[in-house]
């Protein structure tokens, strides 16, 4: 056991430098009691939305274009297929195909009831050719007449009506966050055979009132959208509380803590920086605890926590920023009733010095409260034949999913993540949400070639191959060797779940051999909600192993 040391607190009252915006002072006149863009859109940017279980429930699902001959875990040759996308007739990895005035449409989303489509992403369809003649149209509540119609990249790659960051073009990609409620149904079709796609949508209750998108709305929102941009572009914490900190060593195998004011209150900002990242396997082998109510709920090495993997990899997003000095920072709310300690655990052999924040500002705890929880899966080796399904996390009871940061070691050059994401919720019989790769999953395409550095307020490539924020690529090298790190943070598509959540997935590398996995998953939950990940520090000291003659020199730009 470690030794556990309490530290006299330093309490000091902190008023952040920024004015604190109230979500209220942009947000249009609308219906309260209705879904609509304007609500979406506010929600996105409110840290204390995702804290408690949606009022208006829902639950995420995805049309994409995986392998239809992925039926059932029982046939292990179709349920690996890893052929995703459609590019001759035999390929037929979507809904249908109908006819409307002559000319074929191609369907590849047809939901009907309450929703809000909140995601999406497609490939360029080579990796050097970032457009498409390929028409997209999206039909709402039944109309012949689509409410969105343009071409399939350009429409949702943020060069278009929708724009950055709402959608942007990420690695050969491009993705789209911004909201298009629907209160009856919607369809997608495109007018030729479509290549990858990922629809993400909300499946709203029979009941939930929904204000269609229509293009008029649009743009009555377009200041809304602009200001939702820039916050999300500029996410510092904007309220006010008091700040908790520690500075000081850390000694080999110690703890040290601090503990937070006591009664209703939540953790709005939580930033720690090491004196020394030289050795980069600090960030796995120094571990962040959390307690809350009396409860552990966070146990996870530092890298996978705010997302830098192993190593100082820096990005900038909506919820966790890793800053070029080494202090990474975490934003998402963390509410308590009654108690809290915040703890910093020295797995290694070697004294480090540590700066620990954390802002403590005030919550009401009320019956949709939840807890945030923070876990770590580690595994090396792991072996890519036969292939499996990774767990990342199973959980059990309410609550909601909200970001993932995988960091893998690749033995080899040739691309590793051909996996595709399984999400099974609520104990049904075939996963809502299957993917067609790892990379799509975090919003990028064509892995193997998008080894660059990339960050945005959802996602981010902290690090691949040699290449991370302060080293950018300028080569056009297939190289995937060393470790890799993707993340996720979920805004309008976290998902929650009633009584269960499963998230798989798929190891698919091209070459037989041994990898490293390690993921921090991160979920509110109540005080029941249960997970399969516990601490285990004997697989966190199981650090991957470079592969031979590997050199991570990184260059650091002057």
């Amino acid at each position: 056991m470690l030794g556990e040391t309490f530290m006299k607190m330093k309490l000091t009252k902190s008023i952040l430098g920024l004015a604190v915006m109230a979500f209220a002072s942009i947000a249009f006149a609308q219906d309260e009691d209705k879904v609509s863009i304007e609500s979406l859109l506010n929600e996105m940017v409110n840290r204390d939305a995702v804290a408690r279980f949606p009022s208006t429930d829902f639950r995420l699902k995805q049309e994409s274009s995986y392998n239809r001959a992925s039926k059932t875990p029982a046939d292990t040759v179709g349920w690996f297929t890893n052929r995703d996308f459609n590019t001759n007739e035999k390929d037929r990895n979507f809904i249908r195909i109908e006819e409307k005035n002559g000319q074929k449409e191609w369907v590849l989303m047809d939901h009907t009831g309450p929703g809000a489509i909140v995601r999406t992403w497609m490939p360029f369809l080579s990796a050097d050719k970032p457009n498409t003649d390929i028409q997209i149209r999206i039909y709402l509540d039944g109309n012949p007449k689509p409410a969105l119609e343009g071409n399939m990249l350009g429409l949702l790659d943020g060069s278009g009506l929708i724009p950055y960051p709402l959608a942007h073009q990420s690695l050969r990609s491009a993705v789209s966050f911004f909201p298009i409620p629907y209160a009856k149904s919607c369809k997608i079709t495109t007018d030729a055979r479509p290549f990858f796609y990922q629809f993400t949508y909300r499946a709203y209750d029979e009941d939930t009132a929904i204000k269609t998108f229509t293009k008029t709305d649009f743009g009555k929102t377009m200041p809304l959208t602009q200001r939702v941009g820039e916050l999300l572009l500029h996410p510092k914490n904007r309220h006010e509380g008091k700040q908790i900190s520690f500075n000081g060593e850390l000694g080999a195998k110690e703890e040290k803590s601090i503990t937070l004011p006591s009664g209703n209150a939540a953790v709005r900002e939580l930033s720690l920086q090491l004196a020394d990242y030289k050795n980069p396997e600090v960030t796995r082998s120094v571990v962040l605890k959390m307690e809350f109510d009396g409860m552990q709920t966070v146990w996870t090495p530092i890298g996978d926590f705010f997302g830098s993997g192993i190593g100082l990899n820096p990005f900038q997003g909506w919820y966790r920023t890793v800053s070029e000095d080494g202090t990474m920072t975490c934003r998402w709310t963390m509410p308590y009733q009654k108690s809290g300690k915040i703890s910093v655990v020295n797995l290694g052999e070697t004294a480090i010095n540590i700066d620990l924040k954390a802002t403590v500002g005030s919550w009401k705890w009320d019956s949709e409260s939840m807890y945030f929880n923070a876990a770590w899966r580690g595994q090396y080796p792991v072996t890519t034949r036969p292939f499996l399904d990774w767990n990342y996390v199973t959980l059990k009871g309410r609550g909601v999913y909200v970001g993932d940061a995988l960091t893998i070691m690749n033995p080899v050059e040739r691309w590793w993540g051909e996996g595709d994401e399984k999400i099974w919720v609520d104990g049904e019989d075939f996963p809502s949400i299957f993917g067609t790769g790892t990379e799509d999953y975090y919003a990028y395409s064509w892995g193997g070639r998008s080894t660059d550095f990339y960050e945005h307020p959802f996602h981010a490539q902290p690090k691949s191959f040699v290449y991370n924020k302060l080293n950018r690529k300028i080569s056009k090298e297939k190289n995937t060797l060393g470790y890799s790190t993707e993340t996720r943070s979920r805004a309008l598509d976290v998902m929650p779940f009633s009584s269960a959540l499963q998230l798989d997935m798929e190891v698919w590398s091209w070459t037989d051999c041994e990898m490293g996995y390690g993921v921090g998953v991160y979920w509110y939950g109540d005080k029941q909600t249960t997970s399969n990940r516990f601490p285990d520090e004997k697989e966190v000291l199981n650090i991957p192993p470079l592969p031979k003659g590997y050199t991570d020199c990184i260059k650091v730009k002057d």
